[in-house]
């Protein structure tokens, strides 16, 4: 199993949560491509007897609506890749105005 990055959680519960506007159609698409996948998956939690009550991976345990929202992140056993370095992701957000700070 991949070592979990603290960055990546981060950025997967950001886009669901609060997605930058520049990324939001970009990271909707990518989600639902990426659902998609997970839902012929044998790991998802569908499929497995689970106590959580959200839709996760059983191989590395990530919440499905947060992961598939991570642009810098990829499917630990290779479903689908990551669309950007975390390095460019931080590059497509823009700084935010004086007004936003």
């Amino acid at each position: 199993m991949k070592k979990l990055v603290l960055s990546q959680i981060y950025e997967g519960w950001r886009n669901k949560l609060l997605p930058p506007k520049e990324l939001k159609a970009l990271i909707e698409k990518t989600s639902q491509e990426r659902l998609e996948m997970c839902a012929k998956c044998p790991h998802h939690s569908s499929l497995h007897k689970t106590i959580r009550p959200d839709e996760h991976c059983t191989y590395c345990g990530c919440t499905l609506s947060a992961k598939t929202r991570c642009l810098s992140c990829k499917c630990p056993i290779d479903k689908w890749d990551a669309l950007v370095t975390p390095e460019q992701e931080d590059e497509m957000i823009p700084p935010p105005s004086d007004g936003e700070k």
